[in-house]
């Protein structure tokens, strides 16, 4: 493996007048687009084939989703350690090629057992071949333009799920099993080239982050280096859990929309499916403006001010969607939702950045990620259940409202952790 990767760098060298992490952004913004557009936002395009054909019912259907989401919780200190310590384009790599081998498997699905298989191998490969280890190689690469560069990466994402009509067709024209083997082919033909493409850390290729270049003698030394923190002593400071426990908050409005919203447009609002498609499209349009404004602002401007009015949005976009008896409330909730998941997701791997440093960043991430998953997990089965009890979804909505407004508080409270600091000659610089 080691000298596939060897003579991968003599194809690939960051050697060009574009600074080499701009490519690395671009190639995981593909990554993410492939992930968004096969899998995570096309799941229910799947659903839908697999219920008609097989007579499964929604549970089992359902549950097989929120496993995945669990088990990509539990891999994240594991996948984040590996990152840190091999390095992300390993990671990646494997994962994509474990990505493609799950589409593979879930073509041949007869049985609910082998189902879960299937959906594990996708959930495992997605996972480590997709957001967690770009972000590490990306905050690697990138200071002053961090945030930038994350929401160049992301848009992949949601550009992903604009596309997933064309899932819709190909599902549609080919049936889901052939439609998942030509996503398998997909993503090792594009999937495997874009991750090799990826690398560790600049100073392997005698660069510096953000391409700064400087010329014979300008190079500072005599300043203090400001030094990474270890997970051990990321965990030690109350800003990593005000972070995680605000994130894991935040999740609970994006995972009840993803699950939530279109039933409680049609059920409740009186909106056709085709009606609430296109809020949901319309959430997604705004969600790429987020993450443009997340982009331009997070390298400007104080970013857990700006995840703490993010989630004040969240609020009032649950807030008008639970309120809802006529469209305005609902462009009203597609704005205010999509325009805050985009700008807060983008800040939140340069915000554990910007606090704990690079060095342990995949761990770090990988350890928040076991709070962050109970965000992720509570908000559709909570949301759910207040719904059978109630009769309609508002009351659910209401409280992951005002669930916002307290994640909200932990943002604002999350200030940046003091680092030592050694002199340039004390750390070899």
């Amino acid at each position: 493996m080691n000298s596939i990767f060897r003579a991968a760098d003599k194809v690939v060298r960051p050697t060009s007048t574009v600074f080499y992490g701009w490519w690395i952004v671009l190639s995981a913004a593909g990554i993410q687009f492939l992930g968004g557009l096969l899998f995570m936002q096309s799941y229910g395009a799947y659903v839908v084939q697999l219920e008609r054909e097989l007579g499964w019912s929604q549970a089992v259907l359902a549950g097989a989703f929120s496993l995945t989401r669990i088990e990509s919780g539990f891999l994240g200190p594991l996948q984040g350690y590996l990152c840190d310590r091999y390095g992300p384009r390993v990671v990646l790599v494997t994962g994509t090629v474990v990505f493609a081998s799950g589409f593979f498997a879930l073509s041949q699905v007869n049985t609910v057992l082998h189902f879960y298989a299937a959906i594990v191998l996708i959930a495992l490969g997605s996972s480590l071949g997709g957001y967690a280890s770009l972000t590490v190689a990306i905050v690697n690469w990138f200071e002053r333009h961090r945030s930038k560069a994350v929401a160049v990466s992301q848009m992949g994402y949601a550009f992903g799920g604009l596309s997933v009509p064309l899932i819709v067709i190909c599902l549609g024209y080919f049936g889901w099993r052939t439609t998942a083997i030509l996503s398998g082919c997909l993503v090792l033909l594009l999937g495997v080239p874009l991750a090799c493409v990826i690398r560790d850390r600049p100073a392997k290729y005698g660069l510096e982050r953000d391409g700064v270049v400087y010329s014979a003698g300008d190079r500072p030394r005599g300043g203090p280096v400001e030094l990474d923190m270890t997970a051990r002593q990321a965990m030690r400071t109350s800003a990593f859990w005000l972070i995680s426990l605000g994130h894991a908050i935040a999740l609970l409005s994006v995972s009840t929309v993803a699950v939530h919203v279109i039933p409680h447009l049609v059920s409740g609002v009186g909106f056709s499916p085709l009606a609430a498609g296109f809020a949901i499209s319309l959430m997604t349009a705004f969600q790429i403006v987020g993450q443009l404004i997340g982009g331009a602002l997070g390298d400007r401007f104080e970013k857990r001010i700006i995840c703490a009015v993010c989630l004040i949005a969240h609020a009032l976009g649950m807030l008008c969607v639970a309120s809802a008896t006529s469209t305005p409330y609902v462009v009203a909730f597609a704005v205010l939702h999509g325009c805050a998941w985009g700008v807060r997701g983008t800040l939140m791997p340069a915000i554990r950045a910007d606090y704990f440093g690079a060095g342990s960043f995949g761990l770090i991430t990988g350890i928040s990620g076991l709070v962050v998953m109970l965000g992720m997990s509570a908000g559709p089965l909570l949301s759910g259940v207040l719904a059978d009890l109630t009769g309609d979804y508002r009351a659910g909505f209401l409280l992951i409202s005002g669930s916002a407004l307290v994640g909200s508080l932990l943002f604002a409270l999350a200030r940046r952790p003091e680092r030592p600091f050694l002199s340039r000659q004390e750390f070899g610089g």
